[in-house]
């Protein structure tokens, strides 16, 4: 099986990293490459596939050992930069910058990774401008991004740009049902619900608690009547991102402590020695700014969700039925739009880009919410001609 067989709908992205992997025309390959597009467009997963395309002996398709060292981050010729937190530190691409100027030591190339690129600041992203100005020869970086435009505009004159799109549901539909062997229709509706988000689609697909948070969530802002009604709501739809950010962080921190005495000799159960207790507080203190960054996504999530609920409002006002996100609902849908408009639906999803805007401002999560909530009850209102 080929290392781009998990990607989909990226056949020109594909087509160019595997020209400039396969070596025949020196033209094609470059030191430098920065893969950009939107969330869950396989930005990462392009990455390390062609990560595995350069490292692996004699094939551009990648060969198995290679991809599941790769895939495990074990490979002596790969370096990874990625971070839970919202910004990449200055000693992170310090540490990556000096590991990129070491030999390959099995393969072709050394291959620099840096995951979410945008989230270096200015400072930060000189460090990494001047090894890209004057990398070694056999070093190739590959960095990661929704945009060319988040990166300094030096950064971007010294990189490749290949640019993904978005790829379509049934695309990812496809991919779905054939990689976590699930059903047709679970596939189609998971990949529709996540608009065609892969990682999210997977989630939905296959985690049955994630999808019954997504269903509370919308029953939730269809469900509002007043303006305690929106208060409480907030507070329902902060719980809701809260459980959700959990039980993705819950498994894993457990693995990573599990992994970690494990790496230290300590026996499942065991004490742990005084002298190695400060890496466990490291591990548990680099969990608790994962487990923030994931509460913030989680309502992130919950906003792109209603986003669609209020797009699919304007479709049908509008007089499209084709293509919606939430068939499930469409009687209350239709509903909605008959005693809405066009201009009052377009308010609605302001409100969410507004809330979402907010959020990423460091404004209160349940403040953002609630102003909302109210903001779209008042349009609703207004619309009704009625007193809240």
């Amino acid at each position: 099986m080929a290392v781009w067989d998990d990607l989909t709908g990226q056949d020109d992205a594909i087509a160019v990293v595997r020209a400039a992997s396969d070596g025949a025309d020196a033209r094609s390959m470059t030191h430098s490459w920065l893969i950009t597009g939107p969330p869950g467009s396989g930005r990462s997963n392009l990455a390390y596939a062609f990560a595995t395309a350069l490292l692996s002996p004699g094939t551009p398709d990648g060969d198995l050992a290679t991809r599941r060292q790769v895939e495990a981050r074990t490979h002596p010729d790969l370096a990874v930069l990625s971070t839970e937190r919202v910004i990449i530190s200055i000693d992170e691409v310090r540490t990556l910058v000096s590991s990129s100027q070491f030999a390959p030591s099995v393969g072709r190339y050394r291959v620099m990774v840096i995951e979410d690129a945008d989230r270096m600041s200015e400072r930060t992203s000189n460090v990494l401008l001047k090894a890209l100005e004057e990398p070694p020869e056999r070093t190739v970086w590959i960095l990661c991004a929704p945009s060319d435009a988040d990166l300094l505009p030096t950064i971007r004159s010294r990189v490749r740009t290949v640019r993904l799109k978005v790829p379509s549901v049934a695309d990812v539909a496809t991919l779905i049902e054939r990689r976590d062997g699930v059903d047709a229709t679970t596939a189609e509706r998971a990949a529709r619900h996540a608009q065609s988000h892969i990682g999210m689609a997977h989630r939905l697909a296959t985690n049955e608690e994630a999808r019954r948070r997504r269903s509370e969530t919308l029953t939730l802002a269809l469900g509002i009547r007043s303006v305690s009604g929106a208060v409480l709501a907030a507070a329902s739809l902060l719980e809701i991102a809260g459980a959700d950010a959990k039980a993705i962080t819950e498994e894993r921190d457990a693995e990573e402590r599990e992994h970690a005495l494990r790496s230290l000799g300590v026996e499942p159960g065991g004490t742990v020695p005084p002298a190695l207790r400060g890496q466990l507080r490291q591990l548990e203190e680099d969990q608790k700014r994962r487990a923030t960054r994931s509460l913030r996504d989680g309502i992130d999530r919950i906003l792109v969700d209603l986003q669609s609920l209020y797009r699919d409002v304007m479709m049908l006002q509008l007089g499209s039925a084709s293509e919606l996100v939430n068939l499930e609902l469409l009687d209350r849908l239709e509903a909605l739009s008959a005693h809405s408009t066009p201009a009052a639906t377009l308010a609605a999803m302001d409100a969410v880009q507004t809330a979402r805007e907010r959020i990423d401002g460091n404004v209160a999560p349940a403040l953002a919410l609630e102003a909302m909530l109210t903001t779209i009850l008042r349009g609703t209102a207004a619309r009704k001609g009625t007193d809240l």
